[in-house]
């Protein structure tokens, strides 16, 4: 169930902002989606499926805005509207403009309670700020957060107004590239690979009422050998929590557990697996009660019975396991940009269109690439069959990058601020992605940016995850650690390094570029790592490397990225132009070489060897 609430206050404020004057800002190339953009109602959907209550307000919309010097108090008055949650540097936040790390920006709005919410505590909830963020309502400051890429919730309760509005205030600052903090591709000076700044709110902002005694997180852990699925409730009850598998609406297995232990329920032995062909998702009710015994808490859930493994074949050599079977993991570089909306998709379907067409291009992975991107996303990813290897956005500074062979160089020397901002960081968003079936990898660092500590950080990232693998080092620098040795090679593929104790991937490759005339994010620069001017000699070209691909899978390589889904910025080498209109290759001829690659491991082709 996905109900909003509106009270009648709320609908005259969102009928006020549909009348403001807001419009995109700039002249740069869109999307369609951008088109349909309503003020009054952006990015509607709720967006938390992975623990659900039925009752929530929506904040998103037009917030006043002001950009102040870093150090300076709250502004004296406000510049104009802002989109939220559009960061404001990005066209579709109407600002289109830089903040740097020597300005602040500063948002504000006004919010009504629903009357029904009394006697329940108020949540407000952010789902992704960057980077630290300040958060004041009626004056009162009711926390704070670094991080932009995971949610926060903040309890405002104590700080409501009896009756009427209610203001909300938040300041964000956010250094980019001048300071150590993950930011992924994002740069103050964009160029090449590294791509405009993002400040601020850039994921959907809403309140929900929760009782007293209320569940704050979930752990899910499948377990397909032992037949359980373990679930963990954190939550301040301090009864019995109840948990329910259902199927199709029917109850198939249950648990319980006083307050504060995990759930173990032990699943029928011929519940259905998780895999890309078929990707079962049982739904599941929980329930945590008080002391005498009433449900004080109630959210809903899902959850998969997989598993993520490697092991040899009969050859020997190290495969990836998706329930215990060789799998052939292929999919794209997906770095989840929009010309419109810069981290943030300009709607729903725009935010899962990249998946459906990864998914009708016959790839079974998706390998999100330094970003993490909002829950509904990944649930979708969960409900279509894709496998998610998910990297740590990367920031700080970078040593020498060896990718050709085992690093002997020096490391990256980090300040104790900065890899104690790290760890957080990491940790932070392995506990919001935790329940998401569809991962299955973790990557630490990606071709030596931020690169530190590497066996540490891999063997901390797996003990803390025993249930997926670690890909410590896309690309470089290379350790004998972790699961996977990750190659990158541009633009064919090569395996110029092999490890027998480990399953090999082949991280990036490809980078076939096009460029077509009217969608292209500045006209006067773009570049690929091979530049064709037709989608038949782009699909020639990836067809041919999609056969090296296939012999060299024979020969070890058991997972590969090709680069990349779509156009970003000035890079033109994706498989989509950067505002979707155009796909620059022959569909049919593409799915069947990935459909080749993802099925050459199957149990089929082994025995037609």
């Amino acid at each position: 169930m996905k109900l909003r609430i509106f009270t009648a206050a709320a609908l005259l404020m969102a009928a006020s902002m549909a009348a403001s004057a807001w419009s995109p800002a700039g002249d740069r190339i869109r999307t369609a989606w951008a088109d349909s953009i309503d003020t009054s109602n952006v990015l509607p959907e709720y967006p938390r499926p992975i623990m659900e209550r039925p009752e929530w307000q929506n904040l998103n919309g037009l917030w006043q805005y002001a950009i102040t010097d870093a150090k300076a108090a709250r502004p004296d008055a406000f510049e104009g509207e802002i989109l939220v949650p559009f960061a404001a540097e990005s066209s579709l936040s109407g600002v289109g403009r830089t903040v740097g790390d020597r300005q602040a920006l500063w948002y504000s709005r006004t919010f009504t309670v629903p009357k029904s919410w009394k006697g329940r505590d108020v949540m407000l909830n952010f789902g992704a700020v960057d980077w630290k963020a300040d958060v004041w309502v009626n004056g009162v400051k009711v926390g704070s957060h670094t991080g932009g890429f995971t949610p926060f919730s903040l309890n405002i309760t104590p700080a409501l107004s009896a009756k009427g509005e209610n203001t909300l205030e938040v300041r964000v600052w956010d250094p980019t590239d001048a300071s150590y903090q993950p930011r992924g591709k994002q740069v103050n000076r964009p160029e090449g690979i590294w791509y405009t700044p993002v400040t601020g709110i850039w994921q959907t902002v809403w309140l929900e009422p929760v009782a007293k005694q209320h569940i704050a997180g979930l752990r899910i852990t499948p377990d397909i050998d032992a037949h359980t699925l373990t679930v963990g409730i954190d939550s301040n009850a301090d009864g019995i929590s109840v948990v329910k598998v259902l199927d199709g609406g029917k109850v198939i297995a249950s648990g319980k557990s006083l307050a504060g232990e995990p759930v173990v329920i032990s699943m029928p032995a011929d519940a259905e697996l998780w895999t890309p062909d078929s990707p079962k998702l049982y739904d599941l009710d929980i329930t945590v009660a008080d002391a005498q015994g009433r449900t004080a808490d109630r959210v809903k859930s899902y959850a998969a019975m997989r598993k993520f493994s490697t092991g040899r074949d009969s050859r020997g050599i190290v495969r990836l396991k998706l329930n215990n079977e060789d799998l052939f993991q292929f999919g794209p570089l997906d770095q989840g940009w929009w010309p419109d909306g810069l981290y943030t998709a300009p709607s729903y379907d725009a935010l899962v269109y990249d998946v459906k067409k990864t998914k009708d291009w016959g790839f079974n992975m998706i390998r999100k690439h330094i970003k993490v991107e909002p829950a509904v996303w990944y649930t979708y990813c969960d409900r279509n069959g894709i496998i998610v290897w998910q990297d740590m956005p990367s920031g700080d500074r970078s040593p020498e990058w060896q990718n050709h062979r085992y690093f002997d160089g020096t490391e990256n020397h980090r300040s104790a601020e900065s890899e104690a901002n790290y760890r957080k960081e990491w940790k932070e968003i392995m506990d919001a992605l935790y329940n998401y079936p569809c991962i299955s990898t973790w990557i630490p660092f990606n071709e030596a940016w931020g690169q530190f500590k590497t066996p540490e950080i891999a063997e901390w990232t797996k003990q803390y995850d025993p249930s997926r693998l670690v890909n410590p080092a896309s690309g470089g620098n290379f350790y004998t650690c972790g699961d996977i040795l990750d190659l990158h090679n541009y633009p064919g593929p090569a395996m110029y390094l092999y490890d027998a104790q480990r399953a090999n991937a082949l991280g990036e490759y490809g980078g076939i570029g096009m460029v077509v005339d009217g969608h292209i994010w500045t006209p006067d620069r773009n570049w690929g790592y091979i530049q064709f001017k037709t989608p038949g000699e782009v699909t020639d070209e990836y067809v041919k490397y999609a056969r090296e691909l296939l012999r060299l899978a024979e020969q070890g390589f058991t997972a590969a990225v090709y680069t990349q889904t779509t156009d970003v910025e000035v890079e033109v080498n994706g498989l989509m132009t950067y505002d979707r209109k155009v796909i620059k290759i022959d569909e049919p001829r593409v799915r069947a070489a990935n459909q080749a690659l993802t099925q050459c491991l199957s149990k089929k082709a082994a025995a037609a060897r």
